[in-house]
């Protein structure tokens, strides 16, 4: 009870930050004033983006829905239906997204001679919609696999999930493909890239380090590993945040097929409470790491808050002198 109680109260303080939240990244990210490269500014309004459509789709039309308006036309079957391809859909962007953004900075750190080819905005354009295309059109079948509680007045209600997506193989297949292509291989993706850059980091610093010594001392600057650097850092914070709370999603994964899927201990309860806990907690913390990360962004943040007031002051002094 008291888990149900937390969860309720956490999904609605998850909205209210995470829509203005979100759009005020996009908002940012658009003015492209932030210091970053066009083709990286693309990859964070898709992310911010993606996370906007799950606390919109996920946290306030279906969890906040079911808390607090437990009968809406969100419950007729068909649209029903289609909501569920669209959680789907925008959970899988918000993740791929950031798995395109990863290898994105990884080509840009350590692949200098593709850098000039892959990393431009055209190139981000077509596989953030490739991506967005495809993953819509994966997660459609699941359009077929609800059918209506009850229905009333010739109208089907509710979204229960057939029995044969349970028995029949093929649906048994296509969904273990699902968890496969969410979230365990975004998840073993963004490690093996985070390690391969990690790695040619380190090589490149020491021999960086080695050449700079012998020709001009140890104390100069290097701007181009400080540019590296500053890129490095916002790729970590990114990904590492993700699989900090993309993990216990995975250990649940890894719990249901091993205990079985249909258990119903407190454990279980527990485990899959968590875990959508966390994974929606992750579509409003890229703004955040953002406002630590780039301090162009903190200082638009400031404009953004001080614009409105400034407005105001200014309207305020004009129809002040203005009056008699």
């Amino acid at each position: 009870m008291f888990l149900s109680m937390f969860t309720k109260i956490f999904y609605l303080v998850l909205a209210i930050i995470g829509v203005p939240v979100n759009l005020l990244a996009i908002l940012i990210l658009s003015r492209r004033k932030c210091g970053l490269s066009t083709c990286t500014t693309c990859y964070l309004i898709a992310m911010a983006t993606a996370d906007l459509l799950v606390i919109i789709i996920v946290v306030i039309l279906t969890t906040i829905n079911d808390y607090y308006f437990p009968v809406s036309f969100l419950y007729i079957t068909p649209v029903c239906s289609v909501k569920s391809v669209l959680m789907g859909a925008a959970t899988e962007c918000s993740v791929w997204f950031t798995v395109t953004f990863s290898f994105d900075r990884f080509v840009a750190i350590c692949c200098q001679k593709l850098q000039t080819k892959y990393c431009t905005v055209k190139t981000a354009a077509v596989v953030l919609s490739t991506t967005g295309i495809i993953l819509l059109l994966k997660n459609i079948p699941f359009y077929f696999t609800k059918e209506p509680m009850f229905i009333f007045q010739n109208v089907p209600w509710g979204c229960a999930t057939t029995i044969s997506s349970y028995t029949d193989r093929r649906w048994v297949g296509f969904q273990w493909f699902d968890k496969i292509i969410t979230p365990l291989l975004p998840f073993g993706l963004i490690l093996l890239i985070n390690a391969l850059t990690v790695r040619h980091i380190l090589m490149t610093s020491r021999v960086r380090k080695g050449l700079r010594s012998q020709h001009k001392g140890e104390n100069d600057s290097d701007p181009e590993m400080e540019s590296r650097r500053k890129s490095m850092i916002l790729l970590f914070a990114i990904s590492g945040t993700f699989i900090l709370l993309w993990s216990v999603n995975v250990l649940k994964f890894m719990y249901i097929k091993i205990i079985g899927l249909f258990s119903i201990s407190d454990s279980a309860y527990i485990l899959q409470n968590v875990s959508g806990l966390l994974l929606n907690c992750n579509c409003c913390t890229n703004t955040f790491i953002y406002v630590i990360t780039q301090a162009r962004f903190r200082e638009q943040i400031k404009l953004a808050v001080k614009y409105p007031l400034t407005v105001i002051i200014q309207r305020l002094g004009q129809s002040g002198s203005s009056a008699p």
